[in-house]
This record gives structure tokens, sequence and C-alpha cells, in this order.
């Protein structure tokens, strides 16, 4: 049988067990207030939340204008005759490919044959008149030789001999010399007027032959016919005259187009002729280069665009009028920028700023100073260095200072996730 305590060592005994349990308990939450506050300096990296960060990089940018717009052959233009006539012959039809001074047609005028016969025999009429002015003037011409020297002997064998040679003689001698000479003058004059209406034939034989020749209705320059307006027998009226005429094709030039694109107020100052072009022909599936060759130099004010013209080479003849193209401009280009994609940026009251992830994976803001911009991402001038890493995905619960666990991920396979 066990002895009993006394009742006061019992008392000290359970006080004591009491002090025990509250400093155990102290303890207890003192050690868990104190592992608590280490969790959330230092939490492991399974609980910090995931963001998506990129690493940044220099490389080349360039910033675009793509406007559509429709493909136009360089030249293109009715073909009219110079001269009415009937069509008698026709060399070319529907997607005839000509080369410049080719025989396209020729037309029947039988006006202009009778003028050109009545020409060539006032030619010869001329010519006639000529022949017989020179003979005449032949003629008269040994007549004054012969008077002339009768007139020289008499006149020194006078001067000579006084008294040997009456000078009535000499007087009459010297008088049919003279006279000798105004024939040769007026012969001249003769032999003059006929070749002048020589001269007057030829020309209007010349001027009928010119008409005529615009029988023949040649290409004015290499291209393809993309219409055809008259058929063999067709009156063909003259393209000068007042009447409505008829064409007689469309011919367009096919080795070279033109592209006119409207360029937009903004954009103008960007523009400069010789610029390079990249046009694109979906219908056709094709990139072609292209050369801003020519523009108005102002403003449309009911547009506000630039008339601007990029001229495309067709040397292997793959375009077709009328088609659509996208004309790609470049505006700015940088050969080494900083840059960074535009969903990592947060712009407000015209200032940009980003999160990054530092080195020891804390949340930071910076302020920065963008360049030029594309759709997708900008040109950094300040602010940022090469290889910094930019949150690209949720930031809105994000704070500054903040620890979290960074996700490198690239810019297309996140876009593919999101």
């Amino acid at each position: 049988m066990i002895p009993r305590q006394p009742v006061r060592w019992r008392c000290l005994s359970f006080t004591f067990c009491l002090l025990c349990s509250a400093a155990a308990l102290a303890t207890l939450s003192s050690c868990s207030k104190s592992d608590g506050a280490r969790t959330n300096m230092s939490a492991t990296p399974n609980t910090l939340p995931v963001v998506a960060v990129t690493r940044i990089g220099r490389r080349p940018m360039a910033r675009y204008l793509t406007i559509s717009s429709e493909l136009v052959p360089f030249q293109e233009i009715d073909v009219y005759a110079k001269e009415s006539g009937y069509v008698s012959k026709l060399y070319v039809d529907y997607g005839s490919h000509v080369r410049k001074g080719q025989l396209m047609a020729v037309l029947e005028i039988p006006e202009l044959q009778a003028q050109l016969q009545e020409d060539q025999a006032a030619i010869k009429s001329a010519a006639d008149q000529v022949t017989d002015a020179e003979h005449q003037l032949g003629r008269v011409q040994a007549q004054h030789n012969v008077l002339h020297l009768q007139f020289e002997r008499l006149n020194n064998v006078a001067k000579s001999k006084p008294g040997l040679v009456a000078q009535q003689e000499v007087d009459e001698a010297q008088g049919k010399d003279l006279a000798a000479e105004s024939q040769i003058e007026a012969s001249k004059a003769n032999l003059q007027a006929a070749q002048s209406q020589m001269a007057v034939a030829q020309s209007k034989l010349a001027h009928d032959q010119a008409l005529f020749d615009y029988s023949k209705i040649t290409a004015p320059f290499d291209g393809v016919v993309t219409q055809r307006y008259a058929n063999f027998g067709t009156l063909m009226q003259a393209g000068t005259s007042s009447i409505q005429a008829l064409p007689l094709v469309k011919l367009s030039q096919e080795d070279l187009f033109r592209l006119v694109i409207p360029v937009p107020e903004s954009y103008v100052r960007y523009i400069k002729v010789g610029d390079q072009v990249n046009v694109r022909v979906p219908s056709l599936d094709r990139d072609l280069p292209g050369k801003v060759t020519r523009f108005s130099v102002d403003v449309t004010g009911s547009t506000r665009t630039m008339h601007t013209e990029v001229d495309v080479p067709n040397p292997k003849g793959v375009l077709i009028p009328g088609v659509y193209a996208e004309a790609t401009l470049t505006l700015d280009r940088r050969g080494d920028a900083l840059v960074v994609p535009l969903q990592g940026v947060n712009q407000e009251g015209g200032k940009a700023s980003v999160f990054i992830v530092d080195q020891s994976n804390a949340i930071q803001i910076r302020q920065i100073t963008l360049g030029i911009q594309t759709e997708d991402e900008a040109e950094v001038l300040s602010g940022l260095q090469d290889g910094d890493s930019v949150v690209i995905g949720d930031r809105s619960g994000l704070r500054a200072g903040e620890a979290v666990q960074p996700k490198v991920t690239q810019i297309s396979s996140y876009q593919n996730q999101s």
C-alpha cells in the first residue's frame, strides 16, 4: 500500500505541472510564429507564383506599312486610225503579243491611193518642165557666149585701130550681148520656177504618202492586245476627227506594271523615290520586287492620302492587269535594336513600363523609353538591358519586390498556349 502524500506537496506538484504546460505552449506558439515568418520570407519554389518571362535581346528590326491596290499596266491605250478607211487586213486578236512597230492592221483608203497617183503625175510634169527650162538656159547661154565674143573682138579692134570699125557696129554688138544676158536671167528665173513647182509636187507627194502610210496601223510599244473593237471591213474613222471614232484595239504594256497606292498622311514623311517595295500578289501566290518611282508630293484633302506609284517589272509576263496586290513599304529600319514584346509593355498616360524578374527572382518595375513599334514588338531606347527577363504573362496580381518563380517562354509558344 502506497503511502499518501501530504496535501501541500500535491499542490506544489500540480502548480509545477501547470507552469510547465504554459511554458511549453508559449514555446510552441513562438516556434509557430517564427516558422510562419520564415515561410513568407523564403518560401519554397513550389509555393511561389509562376510567371511567364522572355529574355530580350538585340537584333535587326523594321517597321512596315502594307497597302493593297490594283495592278495596272504602265501604259495602256486605245489604238486609233489616223486616217479613215476600211479594215482590209487584221493581224492581231485578243491576247496577241506585239513588238514596237509591228504591223497590226491595214486600211483600204481609195481616195489617198488616187491622190498619190495624181501627185506622181504632177511630179513627172514638173520634172519635164525643169528639163525644158534647163535646156532653154543652155541654149541662151551658148548664144550669149557667141555674141559676147563678137562684141569683144569688135571693141578691141576699135580701140587698137581707130576708124577701122564703125562705132555703130560696136554698139550693135554690145546691144546683142546685153540682150543675150537678159535672156539668160529670164531662163534662170524660168528654171527656178520649174524647180519650185517640182518641190511643191514632191512635198505634196510626201504629205499624201505619209497619210497613206497611216493606213498601216502599227504597235506604238511592246505589249499585249487586251481588247479588239474592229473586224474585217469595219469603217475606221480618223481618231483626229470630231466624230466619235472607234478604236482598233486596246494595247497594254506587259513588261512593266504600276501599283498606285494611297499612302496615309501620317506615313508620308517616310516615303522616298527609290525605296524598295515588296509586292505580294495573293491570287498568283507570288512576291515581286518593286520600287517607289513617283508620288504627287501633296496630300488629297478628301482622303488625307498621297498618290504614290510603285513600278513593278514583269519580265516573265506573270502579272495580269487588274489583279490586286499588297505593297509592303519599309518605314523604319534598325540594324541592332533592343527589342521587347508589346504584350509585356504597360502603356499609360504616354509613359511605358515593364515588369522584370531580377537575379534574385523578385519583381521589379522599370520605366522604359520606346522607339519604333510594330504590331507585336517595340524598340527599347532606355530602361532595359540585353538579357533582362521581361514578364509577358498576367501582371495584375504582381507587386514590386515580390518573389516569383520565372518560367522562360518563347513568345510564339506562349501565344499558342493562351
